[in-house]
């Protein structure tokens, strides 16, 4: 239920998404830690009110993105989130109002705030007045280093020469590098210096009221904001799965219980879309095993890695890059044996590293589980390899669990026509050209083709020669009927796209018959209608005649 509510989610969104276009979440943080700071009565900075408004600006675009007069998305899974959302209109007015930026806040925050900083502005004019008049007089213009103001400690000084220290009047603050420049405030500024430092203490101490207001406005509603995160956080995780769908062309998968997988024109989301070859593999109904063979860069391994990414895909919700019609099977567990993993410091071989992994999925895989062994039993001779691995997909087999596997022993591909239930697989090679065609074949085994492809390579005809004598007969004679096999497809392939192509054609020239006889009846009746009308024609006027005579 979960799973289908997730793909129903992601459909829906998707829907939106093509008819209002997407919704933003750009900017969304989490206040979840802001808001426990306001549980113990703590006052939030600027840059913490400022997050609160930012995912009230959200949820007021998420509220106006929901809100359609659309009947099938005003009832769609989303609706319900939408109509939770709270906007707060009121808090996210009170907050933008105060606050401008991290580093600023309005006059308009308070009325006391605003008075505080007018004063401090007059007082600002005061002191450069008199800091103005005290550079300008002709009496200090000898001390002065310069005829600037300058601040030092928050206070408003004007440079004196060194020597000059004890004849100008004043409160020494600094001291410039040379030694050369005394930095000292006037006495005639002192107090208005005074004055400004008090109004500085009073203006940070309102600022602290203010952000105090604010952070007890916000610990009000503190549930509707956490409320408004899940929420958000919630749609944003849905947009984004039909944003990703929307990207690679993914389609909503039939779910079943019953272990049946059917991916139709499945395509590796990581491929690139344009190039990419689409599969069609099944499993589950016919037959509960599967087992891929054929060259090497075929493409078996890539089958295998999209049945198992489609399904997880499936499971979390995500719709899948495959055809209308897809099923899958909600498996409880998806166990994947891909790739070596060897390793010099866990003493594993690369036979030791698979086996470790085979142990586990033996130990824990059920009716319920999907298996996937890529090259199973390799590493090892050959003759035991085939035979171990022979008996681990016997005994999958016996315990009904979907199994798929790749490998390049023959044993098995017998093992695969010989038992009911076991289907062979392979990946399309053209010999001619040495390259794949990532077609895969359900039903037909595929032959590893090491010596055509060495032949072209460039091998020695004597060495393929005498490797061929080193294979047993019986081994060799099915590797023949295998190529066999595929030739007789190949043929059975071009006498059935040559059928077609007739078919076509009859179906061509049964339309244009049609539409001759078509255009053969519309003459008959046109000259039908002409004779007609030159009789009607005749016979009025014999009676015209007749009448007269």
């Amino acid at each position: 239920e979960e799973i289908l509510s997730a793909q129903t989610e992601t459909k829906d969104a998707l829907t939106r998404l093509y008819k209002t276009g997407y919704l933003s979440f750009q900017g969304l943080s989490d206040i979840r830690p802001h808001l426990r700071l306001l549980e113990i009565d703590s006052t939030l900075n600027t840059k913490e009110l400022l997050d609160i408004a930012r995912l009230l600006s959200i949820t007021a675009q998420a509220v106006e993105y929901g809100d359609t007069e659309d009947d099938i998305m005003a009832y769609d899974s989303l609706n319900s989130y939408f109509g939770e959302l709270d906007s707060l209109e009121f808090l996210y007015q009170r907050i933008t109002q105060c606050i401008l930026s991290e580093d600023e806040i309005s006059d308009d925050a308070s009325s006391a705030l605003k008075d505080i900083r007018r004063e401090i502005k007059q007082t600002n004019i005061s002191i450069h007045n008199k800091l103005t008049s005290v550079i300008n007089s002709q009496n200090n213009k000898t001390m002065l280093q310069d005829a600037l103001i300058t601040v030092r400690n928050g206070r408003y000084c004007v440079p004196v020469k060194t020597e000059y220290r004890n004849a100008f009047p004043g409160m020494i603050h600094d001291q410039s590098s040379s030694g050369s420049t005394l930095f000292i405030e006037p006495m005639a500024v002192v107090q208005l210096n005074n004055h400004l430092k008090e109004l500085d203490i009073k203006e940070k101490m309102e600022i602290e009221k203010i952000l105090q207001s604010l952070s007890a406005q916000a610990a009000s509603c503190s549930r509707e904001l956490e409320e408004n995160q899940k929420i958000l956080t919630k749609l944003d995780f849905i947009f984004a799965k039909a944003k990703y769908a929307k990207e690679y062309q993914g389609t909503e998968p039939i779910f079943n219980t019953d272990g049946i997988v059917d991916i139709k024109q499945g395509r590796h989301p990581l491929l690139d879309p344009k190039k990419v070859v689409p599969i069609h593999i099944y499993i589950g109904e016919d037959f509960n095993m599967l087992l891929l063979t054929g060259p090497n860069t075929g493409g078996k391994t890539v089958s295998l890695k999209t049945v198992g990414l489609l399904t997880l895909m499936g499971l979390a919700g995500l719709h899948v890059p495959a055809a209308e019609g897809t099923t899958l099977s909600v498996f409880t567990e998806v166990y994947a044996d891909i790739g070596d993993e060897q390793s010099i410091e866990q003493n594993l071989s690369t036979f030791s590293s698979h086996m470790t992994n085979t142990v586990k999925f033996l130990d824990k895989a059920d009716k319920d589980s999907l298996v996937l062994f890529d090259e199973l039993g390799a590493g090892t001779d050959p003759v035991e390899g085939a035979a171990l691995a022979m008996a681990i997909l016997s005994f999958l087999h016996n315990m009904k669990v979907r199994t798929m596997a790749t490998t390049h022993y023959s044993e098995l591909k017998l093992f695969a026509l010989s038992t009911p239930g076991v289907e062979n697989a392979s990946c399309e090679f053209n010999v001619e050209t040495l390259r794949p065609t990532y077609r895969l074949l359900v039903g037909i085994p595929g032959k590893s083709n090491a010596f055509a492809i060495s032949r072209k390579l460039g091998l020695p005809e004597f060495i393929i020669d005498d490797a061929k004598k080193h294979i047993d007969s019986q081994d060799e004679s099915f590797e023949d009927v295998i190529s066999n096999l595929e030739a007789s497809r190949v043929q059975m392939e071009q006498d059935k796209e040559q059928i077609a192509a007739y078919k076509e054609e009859m179906e061509s020239l049964k339309k244009q018959l049609s539409a001759q006889k078509e255009k053969l009846e519309q003459q008959k009746a046109k000259i039908l209608q002409d004779a007609n009308e030159k009789a009607r024609k005749v016979l009025q006027d014999a009676k015209d005649y007749a009448d007269e005579t």
